[in-house]
């Protein structure tokens, strides 16, 4: 399975929000982010604090998929 935050970067932009506000207000580390950026797994608790920063659910804000060999 592979997944991608992208879905997450252009709501931030939709909201006019930088990682580092994002960051601060959902109470995260810049480890946690910094996986985000490199479509990394991180704990679903993670995602939770962002979605209630960004008032979403959690597949608004990443989609997961299996490569077709």
């Amino acid at each position: 399975m592979n997944r991608s935050y992208n879905k997450l970067w252009k709501l931030m932009i939709d909201k006019k929000m930088n990682k580092t506000q994002l960051r601060e207000a959902a109470k995260i580390t810049s480890n946690a982010m910094a996986k985000l950026g490199r479509d990394e797994s991180v704990p679903v608790e993670t995602l939770e604090k962002i979605c209630n920063v960004l008032d979403c659910k959690i597949d608004d804000i990443m989609e997961y998929y299996s490569e077709v060999f």
